[in-house]
């Protein structure tokens, strides 16, 4: 008893010696010497493309399912995903905020030496539009204006207003004009070399600066040529003037034209960093959880498309069988319809594709069928855009010019240019996904047979949920974004979006 109260008696002293002590060395004590004060812009991008990289390429049967190529089979989807308190695409928003946070950062810290960081600096500004294109084609009406306004001196704006889509489709395409003149008068001298997954390494497979660049000058052009297209029907005149500028005038505005030059982030192969549909399906042992959606299936056997073999694999009987989006029962056994490809999801060092080369000829025909003057015919864009994603999925060259000379034939109608691009689309699925709500392509996609909500559905959604956090916390401006919404995703098309007559 003694001890205790000797020790109780000299309590306050001791408390007053280390409050004093963490007063005077607080910040010493608390700084981690093993850690950067401050993260190098390179780090800091490759962080944003890493994490665009597990995000938005990790989804195999969300979008995957909106555009109509892939089906659950061992928990049947029941539309649950598109409740806002779920999250599921609150990760999605809050994926697209937090990277262009991060590269407004990056702006600011290297806006003192700017021109010692210019690559980078390009490289990051055209990420940011690559976010906001997400953003406006999940969510239509965001927070552009008013966003990253919170701190004092930028504001004190902690809700923000949301801007109409169709004000920031035009400032998007600006700034990315704006990035393009600016790539053409020249680039810098900085390097990024491996911190850019994306373009950091040639065919050569080492790292060269003007190549490097040259890419991210193509991918900044080609974002430009699918925003365009994307507003065609309701912004005819800017989507005209920014497809023929670029169309007119490769020299100064250079676009993705072939497979070597595809958008798309490789994996190193190992965990934790595999590609997601490997560490899903294969090495999470889950590939038994997908199945190729029925309309899809069909459609490849209708049309005899050899990329059918690169999509999906065989049933138990060596046949291609699709399964219904929402089925009450599991196809028994499970191999008795088909997986997903083994292209496509058993290599674990492969690749999330953000832009292929096939989408700027798919687009550059169906332009030229609008009457645009791209500087070249319909038919020849369709069949490079067709040739192109053949060989991206390893078709042989005589396969392809059966194909093209049968039932994938040019008919001089952009029927045709959907269908194929919808097929050369696979794995692109949030793309697809926009193809079918612009074009109506493929008319049969149909939702879920099984839905969470009072209302039944007969389209695929046509936007995606608001996030939790915001009803939560912006709630007077997002229920007035959110106006005019059915169950969150359906009531309300975004601007661009074709009314196909379904609900």
């Amino acid at each position: 008893m003694n001890t205790f109260i000797k020790k109780l008696k000299y309590t306050p002293v001791l408390a007053a010696l280390l409050v004093s002590g963490c007063t005077k060395n607080f910040e010493k004590i608390n700084t981690d010497p093993d850690a950067l004060s401050d993260v190098p812009p390179q780090n800091m991008l490759v962080n944003v493309m890493r994490y665009a990289g597990d995000q938005f390429g990790g989804d195999v049967d969300g979008y995957g399912t909106f555009a109509g190529y892939i089906v659950k089979i061992q928990y049947p989807d029941n539309l649950g995903g598109l409740i806002p308190s779920n999250n599921t695409y609150g990760n999605r928003w809050a994926a697209c905020y937090y990277n262009i946070t991060q590269m407004k950062d990056l702006l600011k810290k290297t806006e003192a030496t700017a021109e010692s960081y210019k690559n980078i600096r390009l490289v990051a500004r055209i990420w940011n539009n690559y976010m906001w294109s997400y953003l406006l084609d999940g969510w239509g009406d965001i927070p552009y204006s008013e966003a990253f306004k919170g701190r004092p001196e930028d504001g004190s704006i902690l809700k923000a207003k949301y801007d109409k889509q169709e004000d920031i489709f035009p400032a998007v395409l600006a700034d990315l004009k704006s990035i393009a003149d600016e790539m053409a008068a020249g680039i810098g001298t900085d390097e990024m070399g491996d911190y850019d997954v994306i373009y950091g390494k040639t065919n050569s497979g080492s790292a060269d600066i003007k190549e490097q660049m040259l890419r991210w000058q193509k991918f900044c052009n080609a974002l430009r040529l699918r925003m365009a297209m994307r507003i065609s029907s309701v912004a005819p005149a800017l989507a005209k003037s920014t497809i023929e500028e670029i169309a007119g005038n490769k020299e100064k505005y250079p676009i993705i034209e072939t497979n070597a030059e595809n958008c798309q982030m490789f994996f190193p192969g190992t965990l934790p960093y595999m590609e997601p549909w490997y560490e899903s399906g294969i090495n999470g042992n889950r590939i038994n959880n997908w199945g190729m959606f029925d309309i899809f299936i069909d459609h490849l056997v209708e049309t005899k498309d050899p990329r059918i073999a690169s999509i999906a694999r065989k049933n138990n009987e060596g046949k291609y069988v699709g399964f219904v989006n929402g089925s009450l029962t599991n196809p028994s056994p499970s191999t008795s319809i088909s997986w997903i490809g083994d292209h496509y999801i058993n290599d674990p060092a492969g690749a999330v594709p953000f832009y292929r080369a096939c989408e700027t000829y798919y687009l550059l025909a169906e332009a030229a069928l609008s009457g645009y003057n791209v500087g070249i015919s319909a038919k020849t864009a369709y069949e490079t855009a067709v040739t192109l994603s053949m060989q991206d999925n390893n078709i042989a060259a005589d396969e392809i010019a059966a194909y093209l000379a049968d039932t994938g034939k040019f008919d001089n109608t952009k029927n045709r240019i959907y269908w194929d691009m919808w097929v050369a689309l696979f794995k692109e699925n949030f793309e697809a996904w926009s193809l079918y709500r612009r074009t109506g392509i493929p008319t049969t996609n149909y939702p879920s047979k099984i839905q969470k909500f009072k209302k039944v559905h007969t389209d695929q959604p046509w936007r995606l949920p608001y996030p939790n956090n915001e009803y939560l916390y912006n709630t007077e401006n997002v229920n007035a974004a959110a106006a005019g919404t059915v169950d969150y995703n359906w009531g309300k098309r975004l601007w661009w979006a074709k009314d196909n007559g379904k609900e």
